[in-house]
């Protein structure tokens, strides 16, 4: 990168949208473009296709969106905030390269198919080929070649400049073999020979080989450009998650407007199961508050006047008055939302493979073409021979196989994973896998059910435990709170409830009401004590050593006296133990990283295997912790399922949401685990670390074919059934190499069988 010197005075941040970069370079070469302007300072993401650009006030954007387009790339300044709240009026980017993809294969198929199969070569077969060829040549493979000019323009060489130069060479020289040479005459066959001969090139045409590699590469191109469109998901999945509505108490009366249109200072309502709609104080009512997708504790915050709520949370108890204290960019979602961005816009951009060894093998086969044209020019073998053996350098090296080396692969991998519950978004996604060392476990939803449950009932001496579960149930079912909802759920379990008859929240302490003509208290110790009905010493410890270990005991009474407790927790899952167990052999250190309370958060690592615990942590401190981890040479995966997570998620080098948890964190992802199973963690990794080397293997095996068949091209010795029949062959391995993928098998679904 080009070094700057910081302007003086302020500085503005502007946002650019870059079209027309292929690949990791063309980022490089969008931000040097940028950095060359006086106190100007880019950051280009090729992932996200976004420039942040920091420039001095007064900057005009057009001057920024003019340097761009000199670089030979698009550029826009960033839209209207109605056009981000109508996602479903932008057209699909990735249509125009699925129309080119089919329409290409189409006809690239019967081109290839009467090439390689002389029983098929009939009578002017070889000008069918020219005339289902040349769109694919020309329309399909138009992409690579505005790559390759572009390229050119500024002294480039990619995978596209190789691409354009071999399609176009092999379709050249059978346009002149045809028009000018033998190949055109009727009758004309290519046999199927394996001999090795010096050929004069002009009875031969490399119809098939100019249409397929186009179809390969493009198939290729649209499988990544599909997985890129999700870059901006999570941002847009978390600005939805706030209330679209909103009551505002206006002379006495309630006026539904839209959220945005909140100021500082409004008053407005909030109801029973509705959002909080931003960032505000308490003024009336007392109500608790779910705020687990923020915050990830799993017990609902009680809340009353004077006391701050979040914007996004959810109003589960009473009625609500809030004043707006932080409304738009300001409040703890955008924020949220920033960091996303932040941390999304900070990763190191990732070149694909097969790009990364272009930059070396597109610049040697360019030379070793000319050379060889030099070479047999200077041989005096004749023009025609010297031109019929550089261009059989071009048409060996043009990465037939390579095209499918890392669709194919992950086309299986990711289909595999599909069912087994492991969703992968991109071949960028793999190399993360490869280098991990340390997993950060979110506990709430991720270790955990994520929901409460009743775990321990402790009754008063000579109290019958299923008449404790039926009274208190009863009671516990008319209410709306979650602990009270988990009670009940418990209850109904294993006993039938009755009806209940005057029943009264208590807010901030529980609930009181009749139930079979006994009058029943279940809530707060304090409750309770207001009836003179206190909690007997038996079952004070028994509800000290609950809260102990971070579970919520809620106590009992009825007829005038205590009668038991009832301890809810979170629970952990079934298998988070051999999940645990699964990476600690996949060589990772597990680290417990939440939002609960310590002592929640050290009973559940006991229970599975953690030693690593970091506990009571916000949502930026998660996302800190993460860096933390980084900055002492860690490479960390991130497992989550709330928004709290998805900063982090971004932030890691390899983000997993569990399925069953916010579109937010699915989306800030990398894998995605469908099932709610933590097992599926080290599948997902088992199975992203064996793509990988299939990948990898792809690559070796494409360019050796390539490689092995180079110096018998500039040689002179290669005719062109040797050269269909290798890349056909190459292109066959590469496809039953990926095939092997269908075979992975989850560990647990292993060690059962």
């Amino acid at each position: 990168m080009t070094s700057t010197t910081a302007a003086p005075g302020p500085v503005t941040e502007i946002e650019l949208a870059i079209g027309g970069m292929t690949c990791a370079s063309c980022a490089n070469r969008v931000e040097r473009k940028l950095n060359k302007l006086e106190g100007v300072t880019a950051s280009v993401n090729y992932a996200t296709e976004k420039a942040r650009v920091h420039a001095p006030e007064g900057v005009d954007p057009a001057t920024l969106v003019a340097t761009v387009e000199a670089a030979g790339y698009r550029a826009t300044l960033p839209q209207p905030e109605k056009a981000a709240s109508e996602p479903e009026s932008e057209e699909d980017p990735t249509r125009p390269l699925r129309q080119r993809l089919l329409t290409s294969a189409l006809l690239a198929v019967p081109v290839i198919l009467l090439a390689m199969v002389p029983a098929l070569q009939f009578t002017y077969w070889q000008w069918i080929s020219l005339t289902l060829a040349a769109p694919v040549v020309t329309w399909g493979a138009w992409p690579f070649h505005r790559a390759a000019w572009t390229n050119l323009r500024h002294g480039a060489a990619t995978m596209d400049t190789l691409v354009s130069m071999g399609v176009l060479a092999a379709f050249a020289w059978s346009l002149w073999a045809l028009l000018f040479g033998t190949a055109g005459t009727p009758g004309m066959v290519h046999p199927f020979e394996l001999t090795i001969a010096p050929s004069d090139g002009a009875g031969n045409i490399y119809l098939e080989v100019a249409a397929g590699v186009t179809t390969f590469i493009l198939a290729g191109r649209y499988f990544e450009a599909r997985s890129k469109r999700r870059a901006g998901a999570a941002l847009r999945a978390l600005l939805e998650l706030g209330a679209k509505e909103v009551a505002v108490l206006r002379d006495g009366r309630e006026v539904r407007i839209p959220t945005a249109e909140l100021a500082v200072g409004d008053r407005f309502v909030v109801r029973p199961g509705e959002k909080i709609a931003t960032d505000g104080v308490v003024e009336e009512g007392k109500s608790a508050v779910d705020a687990s997708m923020l915050t990830g504790e799993s017990v609902p915050v009680e809340v009353g006047e004077g006391d701050a709520v979040t914007g996004a949370t959810v109003n589960a108890g009473g009625r609500l008055v809030v004043r707006a204290t932080r409304v738009g960019a300001d409040t703890q979602l955008a924020q949220m939302a920033k960091l996303v961005e932040d941390a999304q816009s900070g990763k190191a951009d990732v070149q694909r493979l097969a790009d990364r060894v272009s930059g070396v093998f597109v610049p040697i086969v360019i030379g070793l073409a000319v050379a060889t044209l030099g070479f047999w020019l200077g041989s005096g073998v004749g023009t025609a021979a010297a031109f019929t053996a550089a261009v059989a350098v071009l048409i060996i090296a043009c990465p037939c196989a390579l095209g499918l080396a890392t669709p194919t692969a992950l086309l299986v991998g990711t289909g595999r994973g599909a069912q087994l519950g492991v969703l992968i978004k991109g071949p960028e996604v793999l190399e993360s896998t490869r280098r991990v060392d340390t997993v950060v476990l979110d506990k709430t939803g991720t270790v955990t059910a994520g929901r409460m449950t009743l775990v321990g009932v402790h009754v008063a001496e000579g109290v019958d435990e299923a008449e404790l579960l039926r009274l208190a149930g009863a009671l516990e079912n008319a209410s709306e709170h979650p602990i009270a909802a988990a009670i009940a759920r418990g209850a109904r379990e294993r006993v039938e409830l009755p009806a209940v008859e005057d029943f009264t929240n208590v807010e901030g302490l529980g609930v009181q009401g009749i139930v079979d003509g006994h009058a029943v208290l279940v809530g707060r110790t304090a409750l309770l004590e207001d009836w003179s009905q206190p909690v007997p010493p038996d079952l004070a410890a028994a509800k000290a050593e609950a809260e102990s270990r971070g579970h919520t005991a809620v106590a009992v009474a009825w007829d005038g006296a205590a009668r038991g407790v009832l301890v809810v927790a979170d629970t952990v899952k079934p298998t988070s133990a051999e999940a645990i167990a699964q990476l600690r052999r996949l060589g990772l250190t597990p680290v417990l990283l939440t939002g609960d309370n310590a002592a929640v958060a050290a009973a559940v690592a006991a229970e599975v295997g953690i030693d690593e615990v970091i506990a009571e942590v916000l949502p930026a401190d998660k996302l800190d912790v993460v860096k933390r981890l980084q900055d002492e040479g860690k490479v960390v995966a991130m497992v989550g399922d709330g928004v709290n997570d998805a900063p982090a998620l971004a932030q890691a080098d390899l983000g997993l949401a569990m399925g069953t948890g916010t579109d937010v964190a699915i989306e800030a992802s990398d894998i995605t685990l469908v099932r709610g199973d933590l097992r599926a963690v080290a599948d997902a990794i088992r199975l992203s670390r064996r793509t990988l080397r299939t990948i990898k293997g792809n690559l070796f095996w494409a360019f050796a074919y390539n490689l092995a068949a180079l110096p018998l091209a500039a040689a002179g010795l290669l005719n062109p059934m040797i050269a269909g029949a290798a890349m056909a062959f190459s292109s066959v391995f590469v496809v039953g190499n990926s095939l092997r993928l269908r075979g992975f098998r989850s560990e647990s679904a292993a060690t059962a069988s």
